[in-house]
């Protein structure tokens, strides 16, 4: 059956966004994790950030970053430290617990790749999907302000 929906570029995308986001709730279900903190690990096991930068990152604001990470630190996957140099900057990492979840979520996503990988290259999807988002973005600033 179709529907007047089928056509429309934004509708897939919206679809496969949210049929995606469903797919890593299950996965993630074992370790009581979202899809957010999931992706803060990812971003931590490369490395310390600042709260600011992993904000930046991840592309969420501080009233939403800061409970997640509290959350975070209350179940011992990561620790936020003050800054030596200036207290005004809370730096975050992942604790031993937070790189052994890390691992072991990293294995378990492994199982949605091939849902990703329908006979193209998924770097050029990855390039495809940043290259639409950073247009949108752009095409929303403008008419923001034009409005």
């Amino acid at each position: 059956m179709t529907t007047p929906l089928d056509d429309f570029v934004c509708f897939a995308m919206y679809t496969a966004s949210h049929a995606t986001t469903q797919a890593y709730r299950e996965v993630l279900r074992p370790w009581k994790l979202t899809y957010p903190q999931y992706l803060a690990l990812v971003v931590l096991a490369t490395g310390e950030r600042t709260v600011s930068s992993l904000g930046d990152d991840l592309g969420l604001d501080s009233g939403t970053l800061s409970p997640m990470l509290r959350r975070l630190e209350t179940r011992g996957l990561v620790q936020r430290q003050r800054d030596d140099a200036d207290e005004r900057v809370v730096r975050v990492s992942l604790t031993d617990a937070g790189r052994a979840t890390h691992a072991d979520v990293m294995d378990a996503v492994g199982c949605l790749v091939p849902a990703f990988q329908q006979g193209g290259d998924l770097g050029a999807l990855v390039r495809q999907l940043a290259a639409i988002t950073e247009s949108m973005r752009t095409l929303a600033g403008e008419l923001r302000t034009a409005g």
